[in-house]
């Protein structure tokens, strides 16, 4: 028999589902998007349950992509970082686990330094439970059975208030069947994966599952210092889950999930060096050679200039040990004409790494670490009802979250002349071993009543208002204590003497205590229209009234003018959203063709930005609002099924994120280093990379477009196959390709001339033989070995540095799949 798998691969802000063909019983289940297929061959309805309810992706009124379990295998795209390559409507980037960005049309974190202060614009949930920690979208997807990403504010049907989307994970569940799988890929780069997971019967009314996945691969970029390859994965994940079904009224499913890594990561490489303003001496060339002018014999260099050579020499420790997990509590009972549904959460995240900050091998940050362990505890309830005329959705949640944090930042034997200037730049005393140790924790607690109704007022028209009154109290601890190199406390007050060591030492670090706290309500609304001109034609129009909860700065706080402490900085205003979305789903050709147009745009006021001081460690970065930001842009998806045997797939999507208004951003690098004047300047880019010339305290970046955003992005597929015997199997030999590409973007949270990363296509191609149980298939990934740029960092203290880290080369395996 034959069934259809589709697979999923979309554009930036837009996505489309590509049915390829499976003979067989044993073939993957499909997967699909809005616009997919609602059924394969066999009859057999695709569902989601992005609405807290079960409907078919092509009946939900909202752009929705998914993909199913199989399809992420399939293509290699094992956590959510990955899986952009399918949905580029997703922007990752990731310097590390807990420095990473989930964004959905360019709106989500702010990009640039993480801090525990804000919320998830972007909420993740496994199993109906909220991670509030983005670090858990590096770990692998483990027993996954598909993935739904709604994008546009949720705030009225999920928990957790979310702006920008949702990634709704849902795993597979324990079975009163007996079954089972296990898959194993290999390949370069020492590349391993092991995936298994079993389930059945206990007794009648009881059934268990259990599943675990483990990834290993050598690093892709060479450190010679440690003479290591770094930046490698290292992951193990388990999960366990026992279901109780005494009737078909009630049921509960109890679970726990573990998992970890355990890298050499997360290192840069040398990218290049821009002229900022500072005096040409005091730049990253004219410091190196005073470095090695002063230590003769050292002729101190880069491995090289070409970051595609893939080399590094990063000489302080590289760690991202990260743990993460919990356990949960899910009960659904059937109550009088509608359906009662509580989850119950705790779970917990630890962070140890360790980075090298200065991004070289000098001795300059010779340490920079900041562990940090959280607690969370939910609980929801919610009651979904069904009729032919009303359906409804209320839901009550409640959150509570602690993190504690213990940094260390400390400088090496080449601070002094790095960071120094005359005399001092001299003398390694006066910075070598001078440490910050900073102390903080974060208390956050929140809670919400939120509904959604669906009218239908004819078979044809639908009307869904819905509504959240939420509550949010923050409160934060920072405290930063500053020893020099004999271990002896300093104190910035008075002011030191100009010139002396103490007023060079706490130059870079100062001493610095605060303990912000707010607390804010929000009533916040939406409103659903959605028409069903014809039996395969629905449009839809959506107002949302949204917001992203108030922040507080957990890294320490910005000085003013007169180098006070700017405590009017420790908390950050909520953002205030209006969000507007059309679109038409449509299926023709007996439902072989599929063609989706979504616009939407977005208007924030308040948005929460990141902003960065430029210097090692009076404050790395810290939260502000930027006065408006807008998105909007326009989605569109095509795919046909020409046959059983071919199909093909091709969608795109225009998204122009922008900065309306913000006048007191921080400048790029090239503005940044000189003489300060007066704040709020407009850039004057006729002056960038002038050596003396003025700097602005901040910069009118206003009409500029958001980081990591591309303008334009594209993705394709296609796949071929023919019914075969092989070895007495019967079965499908296949080929397939997927690609993507996104025009290019900058890096740099107030965009730089220099943190531009050039657009690029990537392109993938699998070929095998798969059956009834079985799959085994070779597959390529980049096949063309594309040089790229995943992210590109500016080093502090304005010399012109930029590190980066590049993308995966070509990499190639096969991989084995059993089922029973």
């Amino acid at each position: 028999m034959i069934a259809r798998f589709l697979l999923l691969a979309s554009v930036a802000g837009a996505s489309i589902a590509v049915p390829s063909v499976h003979a067989q019983e044993g073939a993957p289940e499909p997967a699909t998007t809005e616009g997919a297929d609602q059924t394969n061959i066999r009859g057999e309805v695709i569902v989601v349950t992005a609405r807290r309810r079960q409907e078919t992706a092509q009946e939900v009124p909202l752009a929705i992509s998914v993909v199913k379990g199989d399809s992420i295998e399939a293509t290699g795209n094992f956590n959510i970082v990955k899986l952009q390559q399918l949905a580029p409507t997703l922007q990752v980037y990731t310097t590390n686990p807990r420095n990473t960005s989930v964004n959905i049309r360019g709106l989500g974190v702010p990009f640039g330094l993480t801090s525990d202060g804000f919320e998830q614009g972007v909420g993740i949930y496994v199993d109906d439970v909220y991670n509030s920690r983005v670090a858990a979208a590096t770990f692998d997807f483990l027993d996954v059975n598909q993935v739904e990403v709604l994008r546009g504010p949720q705030g009225t049907l999920y928990g957790k208030n979310t702006t920008a989307g949702a990634i709704n994970i849902t795993t597979n569940q324990p079975t009163f069947d007996f079954e089972g799988r296990a898959e194993l890929t290999v390949g370069n780069l020492n590349y391993k994966q092991a995936k298994a997971a079993i389930s059945g019967p206990l007794s009648d009314t009881i059934a268990a599952r259990i599943a675990v996945a483990a990834t290993s691969r050598r690093g892709t970029l060479y450190n010679v210092t440690s003479e290591r390859w770094i930046n490698e994965q290292d992951n193990l994940g388990i999960r366990g889950q026992l279901l109780f079904k005494p009737n078909d009224d009630f049921s509960i499913t109890l679970s726990g999930d573990y998992s970890k890594q355990d890298p050499e990561c997360c290192g840069t490489t040398f990218v290049r060096v821009g002229r900022t303003q500072r005096a040409l001496t005091r730049q990253y060339d004219a410091l190196v050679a005073a470095i090695n002018a002063a230590n003769p014999g050292r002729n101190y260099a880069v491995p090289s200039r070409n970051p595609y050579d893939r080399l590094t020499d990063l000489d302080s420790n590289l760690n991202a040990g990260n743990k993460i997990g919990g356990v949960s509590a899910k009960a659904v009972w059937n109550v009088g004409p509608g359906t009662l549904t509580s989850v119950t959460a705790w779970r917990f995240w630890d962070w140890k790494p360790e980075n090298d900050r200065d991004f070289t091998g000098l001795s300059i940050v010779s340490k920079s670490q900041n562990p940090s362990q959280q607690d969370q505890y939910s609980q929801e309830f919610r009651y979904n009802y069904e009729s032919q005329k009303i359906d409804f959705v209320l839901g009550l949640f409640g959150f509570k979250q602690r993190i504690d944090t213990q940094g260390t930042e400390q400088q090496g034997a080449d601070a002094s002349r790095w960071s120094l200037t005359g005399t001092q730049a001299s003398n390694p005393a006066i910075l070598q071993g001078l440490t910050a140790s900073n102390t903080q924790w974060l208390k956050a607690d929140s809670a919400a009543l939120f509904g959604q109704v669906s009218w239908k007022v004819t078979d044809a028209l639908t009307i869904q208002p819905g509504a959240r009154l939420n509550y949010d109290k923050k409160s934060g601890f920072y405290q930063r204590v500053v020893t020099n190199g004999q271990g002896q406390v300093i104190s910035c007050t008075p002011t030191p003497a100009a010139g002396s060591d103490l007023a060079a030492q706490c130059g870079v670090y100062q001493p610095q205590i605060s303990a912000p706290s707010d607390s804010a309500w929000n009533f916040t609304y939406d409103f659903n229209v959605n028409y069903k001109i014809a039996q395969d034609v629905l449009a839809y129009a959506t107002y949302a009234k949204s917001f992203k909860t108030l922040g507080i700065n957990q890294n320490g706080l910005p000085l003013n003018a007169d180098n006070t402490v700017n405590y009017d900085a420790g908390t950050v205003k909520p953002e205030s959203v209006n969000h507007y979305e059309i679109g038409l789903k449509t299926q023709f050709w007996d439902r072989r063709a599929t063609f989706n147009l979504t616009a939407f745009r977005t208007d924030i006021k308040n948005f929460q930005a990141t902003v960065n001081g430029g210097q090692f460690g009076t404050v790395r970065g810290y939260l502000a609002n930027a006065e408006k930001v807008r998105s909007q842009g326009i989605e569109a998806d095509f795919k046909v099924v020409a046959s059983d045997r071919f199909t093909a797939y091709a969608n795109g999507a225009y998204t122009d994120a922008q900065y309306k208004k913000f006048t007191n951003a921080p400048c790029p690098p090239e503005l940044s280093g000189g003489t300060l004047q007066a704040a709020n300047a407009t850039p004057d880019y006729s002056q960038a990379g002038v050596p003396g010339a003025l700097s602005p305290r901040q910069c009118d970046i206003s009409g500029q477009d958001l980081p990591g955003v591309s303008k334009w992005a594209f993705s394709y597929g296609a796949e071929y196959n023919i019914p075969v015997t092989l070895l007495a199997k019967e079965g499908q030999l296949y080929l397939g390709v997927d690609g993507n590409y996104r025009s290019h973007w900058n890096s740099n949270a107030s965009p730089s001339i220099y943190t531009e990363v050039k657009g690029y296509a990537l392109t993938n191609f699998r070929a095998g033989f798969r059956g009834e149980g079985f799959d085994i298939f070779g597959w390529v990934r980049n096949a063309f070995d594309v040089n790229y740029i995943e992210n590109l960092q500016v080093a502090p203290g304005n010399t012109g540095l930029i590190a980066g880290q590049v993308g995966d080369p070509q990499t190639w395996g096969g991989t084995i799949k059993f089922s029973f």
